[in-house]
């Protein structure tokens, strides 16, 4: 039971105006849209469970629900974790951009 005088927080607002979308997939695990390309290819574009990359101070992991984020990709592995599996893609300089549960990787920059 509440108290009538405790006032119910407001909903939370999207960052930027940006609605948050909820993305899951057929079991209900969260996910994230992953777009990987370059200026003639592209490499990945579908959902993934995980992102996990380097940049110059060192490797991370980006999840859903992540904060908003900008890096430079350091050379290395960008491994996704995928409902179809591991996928890994050799970066030698890339731009990670992640925003409102969705991670774009330029390639090639």
């Amino acid at each position: 039971m509440t108290d009538a005088a405790t006032p119910t927080p407001p909903p939370a607002t999207p960052v930027d105006g940006e609605a948050q979308q909820e993305h899951r997939d057929a079991n209900g695990k969260p996910t994230m849209a992953v777009k990987v390309y370059a200026p003639f290819q592209i490499y990945y574009e579908g959902d993934a469970y995980s992102v996990s990359a380097v940049n110059d101070v060192g490797p991370f992991d980006v999840l859903p629900h992540h904060h908003n984020f900008l890096c430079m990709l350091a050379p290395s592995n960008l491994i996704l974790e995928t409902p179809d599996g591991q996928k890994v893609i050799k970066v030698s300089r890339a731009l990670l951009h992640v925003r409102s549960e969705r991670v774009v990787v330029f390639m090639d920059v």
